[in-house]
């Protein structure tokens, strides 16, 4: 952990700095859709029922345009830059998001949602290969922790934003604060790695090189794969606590923004801790291991909560957002095991084919839940999930302290 005054300066670099409040911006927005799930759909006339389906309708729209805008700005930022792939990202999400407040169909909600999650999809993943190939290889996971930690705070900010405005203001507010944070960008120099790749004549941003050669592409996967249960989490457990709340006999109603609080309270610390703990033991894997199994035990906790207070059902969830904080741990080590060339698109396409993930997730928590009930139905997907992670790390490379000036022959 840094200790003394040069260090954290070394650390706090203009691209930590920026990064860590676009990243702020980025996970309010993509989180405020399952804070503003059920006032927003009643507002549009919607009840009952039709607050779970038409919620996994949206929030599925949402993940395909992060599926495909991981795609799209992972390869423009290998191509023209990280500064141009997070000025072009936060410019998209934050118009889609001010037009997500004039909403009146949920015809038009779904398609503003792929917008917004198409622009969404490039911040975390630049700000991420921008800050590795920044700092030095004894300080990225400083930096790479502190994007994360500050980043999911925005959540919290949601979720109070939530309680104090209507729905559409809201989405306002997070347009609004996308297009501020454009002029602090102006303030970031490009990565030194990624001017001397474009001197040469190597490829970049090849996405399909990903699947030409069958090492690249089962370390791609497993770096895809590990995340997984990350989303099963936030976008089940958290997205529907109201319902799960209800199943469970919780002794009083649970509000969705306080659960999205909670989980991501939890995920701040998860991340700073993961984070750090990994430059203080010297391995990625390891620390990944450790969270994987309190995400085991908490979330086991989570569905045999019965009857109880809802102070302990929104414990019971901060301790899951500390089981999935190895969040900024994941990220850094895709964006670790790739060559400066196609290192943008790795690391921006994962955590948005992760997110995507949560299409299949929800589509098979839906077909359990109406076969076995709420709390069975999840239970299923939740062990699948956890399961295929622990094999795709299993045989993963160890990044800690690799040397990311090189390129990947494609």
């Amino acid at each position: 952990m840094p200790t003394n005054k040069s260090t954290w300066r070394a650390v706090c670099q203009p691209a930590v700095i920026v990064g860590a409040l676009g990243y702020f911006v980025d996970i309010y927005d993509l989180i405020l859709f399952s804070i503003l799930r059920i006032p927003s759909l009643k507002a549009l006339g919607y009840s009952g029922p039709d607050l779970v389906s038409y919620g996994i309708l949206l929030l599925n729209c949402q993940m395909v345009g992060m599926l495909v805008g991981g795609v799209l700005w992972g390869m423009l930022g290998d191509r023209i830059g990280r500064i141009q792939l997070l000025f072009g990202s936060i410019l998209l999400y934050s118009l889609a998001n001010l037009a997500n407040g004039f909403v009146g169909s949920v015809e038009s909600y779904a398609l503003w949602r792929f917008v917004a999650g198409v622009g969404l999809a490039g911040e975390l993943g630049g700000s991420i290969t921008l800050v590795s190939e920044v700092l030095s290889k004894e300080m990225r996971g400083y930096g790479t922790a502190l994007v994360a930690t500050i980043g999911v705070t925005g959540a919290i900010f949601g979720g109070f934003v939530a309680d104090f405005v209507d729905w559409r203001t809201a989405y306002f507010i997070g347009g609004g604060l996308g297009l501020c944070l454009l002029f602090l960008r102006m303030s970031v120099a490009e990565s030194g790695m990624f001017k001397q790749a474009k001197e040469t004549t190597i490829k970049r941003g090849s996405f399909l090189s990903l699947f030409t050669c069958r090492k690249r592409l089962v370390k791609y996967l497993r770096c895809i794969l590990i995340g997984v249960p990350i989303w099963y989490v936030i976008g089940v457990l958290v997205t529907f606590s109201p319902e799960f709340a209800k199943a469970l006999g919780v002794t009083a109603p649970i509000k969705a923004n306080y659960a999205v609080i909670s989980c991501y309270c939890g995920l701040a610390i998860g991340d700073l801790s993961s984070g750090f703990f990994s430059q203080w033991i010297g391995s990625r894997k390891r620390v990944v291991a450790i969270f994987l199994a309190v995400t085991f035990a908490s979330v086991s906790a989570y569905l045999a909560l019965t009857g109880q207070s809802p102070y302990a059902f929104y414990a019971t969830i901060l301790a899951m957002g500390v089981g999935i904080g190895y969040w900024a741990v994941f990220v850094t080590i895709a964006a670790e095991q790739f060559g400066t060339n196609i290192r943008a698109t790795v690391a921006t396409s994962v955590p948005n084919f992760v997110r995507g993930a949560i299409v299949p997730i929800t589509l098979s928590f839906e077909y359990t839940k109406g076969a076995f009930g709420i709390v069975p139905g999840a239970a299923m997907v939740g062990a699948a999930c956890l399961t295929i992670a622990v094999i795709a790390l299993w045989g993963m490379e160890e990044t800690h302290g690799k040397d990311l000036d090189y390129h990947e022959i494609v």
